[in-house]
């Protein structure tokens, strides 16, 4: 048998290991290459990939929270630049809503009809009358009154048929401030506007969209020549400073 020189045999087997080398790493390649595309195929057909969030957070009703609040100076500092998103809140909708909350409405998010009915259909007397009103007037009626937030509630009260007793009194810039506990619904509101420079501002509470953070449905009136209907609207009640109640 004839022998390969030593230089040949050992070309041989560098030549060898350096095919087997290149076909080694395109295979691996290949596997994962496939190994990701299988991984991206079972991203996608895991119902994880297609769920839905249980709450929406509204970005129509976004806040502005102020940098710092000073309760013992009369100083109110303008608000901040930042968004405030609102934590989710587990809502369940009732699976019919009443008759009189059936229309389609650009001043009230959809989220919170649940939350308008109820304050509608399980408050007192005096209250009862005053939602409902202002609802007939803001949805149903879009009334336009002239003034500003003030005179929308001194309306809605007065076709109520109702009078008001305040319950909480304080001043805009000293305060005492209210707690949450206080406010029931159908509470006229004096609050500072955490979302449009700190002014003063009043509106019609309707109920709780997260309590602990202070953040509530309010029916709030621009006025100022605006011509817009009132809206329904999450509101910052860090500070409320007066409260009225309806009574019969």
């Amino acid at each position: 048998m004839s022998c390969l020189p030593i230089s040949l045999v050992s070309a041989s087997c560098s030549l060898f290991l350096l095919t087997f080398g290149v076909v080694s790493q395109a295979q691996a390649d290949s596997m994962s290459a496939l190994i990701a595309q299988k991984s991206v195929q079972s991203d996608y057909a895991s119902p994880s990939y297609y769920s839905v969030p249980s709450a929406k957070v509204s970005t129509r009703s976004t806040i502005q929270r102020a940098a710092t609040y000073r309760s013992n100076t009369s100083s109110i500092p303008l608000a901040t630049h930042t968004s405030y998103r609102y934590p989710e809140v587990a809502r369940q909708a009732p699976a019919v809503l009443p008759a009189f909350l059936s229309g389609n409405y650009d001043n009230v998010d959809s989220e919170y009809l649940p939350l308008l009915s109820s304050a509608e259909m399980q408050s007192s007397l005096a209250a009862r009358e005053v939602v409902s009103t202002a609802r007939k007037m803001a949805l149903n009626e879009r009334a336009i009154i002239q003034g500003g937030c003030w005179d929308y509630l001194n309306a809605v009260f007065k076709r109520a048929g109702v009078t008001r007793d305040t319950i909480h009194k304080g001043t805009y810039g000293q305060g005492p401030y209210a707690n949450s506990g206080e406010i029931e619904v159908g509470d006229w509101l004096y609050y500072i506007n955490h979302g449009y420079n700190g002014v003063e501002h009043s509106g019609l509470f309707v109920g709780w969209v997260d309590e602990r953070a202070k953040q509530a449905l309010i029916l709030s009136y621009a006025g100022e020549n605006r011509r817009e209907p009132a809206r329904y609207r999450v509101y910052d009640l860090s500070n409320v400073y007066q409260i009225m109640r309806p009574s019969v």
